[in-house]
């Protein structure tokens, strides 16, 4: 969960003192490293469990501190990113017998607990999903920032390496996304199921290097993630938006090479987990400092292991998705782990633990089938499937061993899943739990379903029938249901509109409402082209921009054409062209995205006008017409019936 006891680096003296500890403790490490100071002959895992809060319209409930208080004597329930997020850590486990059954037993037994907390504050629910489909981008606002200094120091240093400048999201899977946010809290969309595998030190660069192997087909049969508001992007899209949110580069003209503090990797580990923490201090400016400090040196010389605060610190705001962790628990020897962050959260806890035993198998499987992964395929081909996997998910085709092309399933299905179920067997796994969860992941890609699919699937079959808020509504209470139900992905159901029991679209505001794919003309084209588009369109209304930035400065109406056109003499070819300036309205009735659509329908009705246009600082998002609210009307009578 990371050391809350951080602040943002205030002044050059700070960043020094902060900067010779950091380095002492890189000094430190490669001792400890070179003297066997660490734990071996014994492999644990472990977990960290992120989810969202949903409330009874099922959008973001900013309970967590609230559930967190009732919560209070449980150690293993901890504060996230967001006021709409929670975090649980999970009790180490010796990786063998039952250890993943005892796994997913203590996640079910402490989600019960959560839920049963949650409850009792405006009936709140938990959500296992990679990003909440119902998130909205003003939701992503630091008063929903949790109010710990450690990430309001983090956000601000983030933001202060931006200098200012707006922080842009770009992607595009079957929609496409092109957002500027003025802050950082994008990252807070994010939820993951961390697990920890244990390494020995002098096995650290063969395991995380197989770590890397293994990020694409992981990702690519557990992916979990595709849909942010209201667009379906990439199967996984909470790998890009990880990377874009935090992402304190800035545009340039000359072709240098900066890398992103989200990030894969540059090239395989070659000699020792001292090259990532090496690395990322020379790449990677400070951006917290610890306020405890120590000199990890002279804690080696009186014979004591030193916590590393400095590198800690540094080491969590830099995210590697592979990242490499040092962990000193009282009264044991240190021990080094490998964090796999690509699985998200959800869709069930046994689909998270099915996932967790497929990475942990293949990670096993294949250290005892290759010395060196590095001889099979170039790491640039590991980088790609990565990012392959992230973008299509199971759909995905990858480049494998010695340059074989294969699709995700079969790779999964013929290659992965034997070498997992070798890697659990070699670590003396119970044979049940074995055949479970790999039996789970063996049905996903027979099926051909993930999250992301299931999602994907059920979102486009909903948008057909009903605004995109209420599909991402009944999307979002069809998760939390099957969840409880604790049934895996591939046997879930494609759910109906009337699967949530009621649907308040009063609760809606004009963002998440209006039409943002708009038609729009300028003041000096002809109004023959306008009216051929209103046809076409089938549309009534059409919004008039000027030609910098998409400034509105009208309106034209199906009403005003005919009005035109009914008065001109068709005998008279010489008569003028007539431009849209010459009869568009040029001062529409227009409404801010921040109002209620109750707020919008009384402005239509005092108003007598069929569309508002939405508009903030001059700038045109979008629009609503009479027709908006007679698909919710459509939608309450059938409800009603």
């Amino acid at each position: 969960m990371g050391d809350f006891n951080v602040s943002k680096v205030s002044d050059e003296k700070q960043m020094r003192v902060f900067m010779r500890n950091l380095l002492n403790d890189v000094q430190a490490l490669e001792y400890m490293l070179n003297n066997d100071k660490f734990e071996t002959g014994v492999t644990r895992i472990g977990a960290e469990q992120e989810m969202c809060l949903v409330n009874k319209q099922w959008k973001p409930s900013t309970n967590a501190d609230t559930i967190l208080k009732k919560l209070k004597k449980y150690e293993w329930a901890e504060t996230e990113l967001g006021k709409f997020n929670v975090e649980i850590t999970l009790t180490p486990q010796e990786f063998k017998g039952k250890c993943l059954s005892k796994m997913e037993a203590e996640i079910q037994t402490r989600l019960s607990r959560i839920r049963k907390a949650a409850k009792s504050c405006d009936d709140t629910e938990i959500l296992l999903c990679g990003i909440m489909p119902t998130l909205r981008k003003f939701d992503l606002v630091y008063e929903n920032l949790t109010d710990i200094p450690r990430y309001r120091a983090l956000m601000e240093a983030i933001h202060a390496q931006r200098a200012g400048d707006p922080f842009e999201l770009r992607l595009a899977g079957i929609d496409e996304l092109l957002i500027k946010h003025n802050n950082p809290m994008l990252e807070a969309c994010n939820t993951s199921f961390q697990v920890h595998l244990q390494v020995n030190p002098n096995e650290f660069v063969k395991m995380y290097n197989i770590a890397q192997v293994l990020a694409g087909p992981v990702i690519a049969i557990s992916a979990n993630s595709p849909i942010l508001f209201g667009k379906r992007l990439w199967h996984e899209t909470r790998i890009a938006l990880f990377q874009q949110s935090l992402d304190t580069r800035a545009s340039q003209d000359h072709l240098r090479e900066r890398s992103p503090r989200v990030s894969f990797g540059k090239d395989w580990l070659h000699e020792s987990i001292l090259e990532i923490y090496r690395e990322d201090i020379m790449r990677f400016r400070v951006l917290l400092s610890s306020n405890t400090q120590e000199d990890a040196i002279e804690m080696l010389e009186k014979g004591k292991t030193p916590a590393l605060k400095a590198l800690q610190v540094h080491n969590g705001t830099v995210y590697r998705w592979n990242r490499p962790c040092y962990g000193a628990p009282k009264g044991m020897k240190p021990h080094l782990r490998i964090e796999c962050r690509v699985l998200p959260s959800g869709p069930t806890v046994v689909d998270e633990m099915s996932s967790a035993a497929f990475w942990l198998g293949a990670m096993t499987g294949l250290a005892l089938q290759y010395d060196d992964i590095r001889k099979q395929m170039s790491f640039a081909d590991a980088s790609d499937n990565f990012v392959k996997a992230s973008r299509t998910g199971i759909d995905s085709n990858f480049t494998w061993f010695k340059d074989k092309k294969i699709s995700a399933t079969d790779l999964i299905l013929k290659e992965l899943l034997p070498i997992a179920r070798k890697g659990l067997k070699h670590r003396k796994v119970d044979s049940k739990d074995i055949d479970k969860y790999l039996g789970i992941i063996e049905e996903r890609a027979k099926r051909h379903c993930t999250g992301a699919r299931w999602a994907l699937r059920t979102f486009t079959k909903l948008t057909e029938e009903t605004n995109t808020d209420e599909a991402l509504s009944v999307l979002t209470a069809a998760t939390v249901k099957n969840q409880k139900k604790g049934i895996p992905v591939h046997e879930w159901k494609i759910p109906v509109l009337e699967d949530i029991d009621e649907y308040l679209p009063n609760k809606l505001l004009v963002s998440e409402f209006m039409n943002t794919d708009l038609i729009t003309v300028q003041k000096d084209d002809i109004l023959d082209l306008v009216a051929d588009m209103m046809n076409w369109r089938k549309t009534r209304y059409i919004a008039v921009e000027d030609t910098k930035k998409g400034q509105m400065v009208g309106l034209v109406t199906s009403s005003m054409l005919l009005h035109h056109f009914t008065r001109q003499d068709d005998c008279l070819r010489d008569q003028p062209i007539t431009l849209v300036k010459d009869i568009m309205i040029t001062k529409p009735i227009t409404i801010e995205p921040e109002a209620s659509i109750s707020d919008a329908l009384e402005k239509m009705q005092k108003h007598k006008v069929g569309c508002l246009l939405v508009v903030r600082n001059g700038d045109l998002m979008g629009i609503i017409t009479e027709e908006h609210f007679l698909q919710i009307t459509n939608r309450l009578m059938k409800r009603l019936k």
